[in-house]
C-alpha cells in the first residue's frame, strides 16, 4: 500500500494556557497543503517486526524516534496479529519547519495499517493513537481544515476554501527549537478568537490573524521577519509563520504574479 502524507500550515496560532502536564493548550486553524511525502507499507514474513528505510531529504536522529516506526509498535502492541512489514518513506517535506511533515508520516502510517490490516478503528480511536505520537498528529487523521484546540487533538472541521489563492511556501533552513519557542510565550486568552477571525474575509486577516510564536521568532531570527515583509511587498493577501517556524507562507491571488528574491539555499514551493 502506498500513500502520500501531506503537510499543513497554521492559520493563526494562540498559546492560551500552560497545562499541569507540561503541555500547552492552543487555538489554531490547521489547513492541509499539497506538498507530500511518499509512504509505502508491505507485509512480509520476516522475523523482524519492521524493516524501515528512507530516501529523499536525509532524516536526522535516531530511528527509534521515527514516528512511522512508533506508529507500527503502538498498533502492534494492541493488535498482535499485525504481520511484520517493510516500510519505505520518501521524504520531500522539509523537517523541523512548522509544516508537520513528520507528524503526517506517523498519522498516515496509522491510517494505512488500520485499512490494510482491517483493524476497524474509528477516526476517534485513531486520533487517540495519533496523540501518543505528537500534538500535531491528530489533525492528519481528519486531514481537512479544522479549528484545533487542547494540545491540537480537539478538532472541529470548518468550511474554508483557499482554492482561489496560490500559496507560496518558503523555508530559510533555520532550525527553531520548539521548547525554546514555547519558553518565549506568556500564554493569554486573545480578545478575538481565531474561530471568529477566520470567518472574516481573507483580506481582513492581516494584523488580526496572528501567530504567538511570530514576534519572538522574528526578533531572534530577523531574516524571517524580512521574509514576511518581502511577501507583503510582493502583494501577498496574507503572510505568516507556520507553527513555531521556520517556514513562512503567503496567500496570493491566482491572477497576481509573485516576484520575490530569496537566497539559493532557501526551500521554496508554490502550491496552486
Amino acid at each position: 500500500m502506498v500513500a502520500f502524507p501531506n503537510c499543513k500550515i497554521n492559520l493563526g496560532l494562540h498559546i492560551t494556557q500552560k497545562r499541569a502536564d507540561g503541555y500547552h493548550n492552543i487555538e489554531t486553524v490547521f489547513y492541509p497543503i499539497a506538498l507530500n511525502d511518499i509512504l509505502e507499507i508491505i507485509p512480509t514474513n520476516n522475523s523482524n517486526n519492521i524493516e524501515y528505510n528512507s530516501s529523499g531529504i536525509p532524516i536526522s536522529g535516531n530511528s527509534v524516534d521515527n514516528l512511522c516506526i512508533k506508529a507500527y509498535h503502538l498498533l502492534k502492541k494492541d493488535f498482535p496479529k499485525i504481520p511484520s512489514i517493510q516500510m519505505h518513506l520518501h521524504k520531500n517535506i522539509p523537517m523541523g519547519a512548522g509544516l508537520g511533515g513528520g507528524s503526517a508520516d506517523g498519522s498516515f502510517a496509522l491510517k494505512m495499517m488500520n485499512q490494510q490490516f482491517q483493524l476497524n478503528l474509528s477516526d476517534a480511536q485513531l486520533i487517540q493513537y495519533a496523540l501518543l505520537l505528537g500534538s500535531d498528529c491528530p489533525f492528519f487523521i481528519l486531514n481537512t481544515a479544522c479549528i484545533g484546540k487542547g494540545r491540537g487533538e480537539l478538532l472541529t472541521p470548518i468550511e474554508l476554501d483557499l482554492s482561489s489563492y496560490k500559496i507560496q511556501i518558503i523555508n530559510p533552513g533555520i532550525h527553531i527549537n520548539t521548547g525554546w519557542a514555547f519558553s518565549q510565550i506568556n500564554p493569554t486568552q486573545p480578545i478575538l478568537s481565531i474561530e471568529q477571525i477566520i470567518q472574516q474575509p481573507i483580506e481582513a486577516w492581516k494584523g488580526k490573524l496572528t501567530n504567538d510564536f511570530e514576534p519572538p521568532v522574528c526578533k531572534h531570527y530577523p531574516e524571517i521577519a524580512l521574509l514576511i515583509n518581502q511577501l507583503y511587498k510582493a502583494n501577498a493577501v496574507y503572510a505568516a509563520l507556520s507553527g513555531s517556524g521556520s517556514t513562512v507562507f503567503a496567500l496570493f491571488k491566482k491572477s497576481d504574479p509573485i516576484q520575490i528574491s530569496v537566497p539559493d539555499h532557501y526551500y521554496t514551493k508554490l502550491v496552486d
